[in-house]
């Protein structure tokens, strides 16, 4: 079973790199998608290097910690 999934997978993923390598619109398709992707992916990472402890939930400009420490001046 385990052998069939992962032949499928290489046939699946060769046909689909055949299919972008030949027609322009597929490749345009492909970098776009690519393009979105990462700018995602940027954006979580720059929202969790901004909380690196996962404290901030509720205002993400803060970094974490601040909190605590404006807890403690009052």
């Amino acid at each position: 079973m385990e052998k069939l999934f992962c032949l499928g997978l290489a046939l699946g993923a060769v046909g689909g790199a055949l299919l972008v390598a030949n027609s322009y619109k597929m490749r345009s398709f492909v970098k776009k998608s690519q393009a979105e992707f990462m700018d995602k992916v940027n954006e979580m990472m720059d929202e969790k290097l901004k909380c690196p402890n996962g404290q901030c939930e509720q205002g993400a400009d803060q970094p974490a910690g601040t909190e605590k420490s404006d807890k403690k001046k009052k």
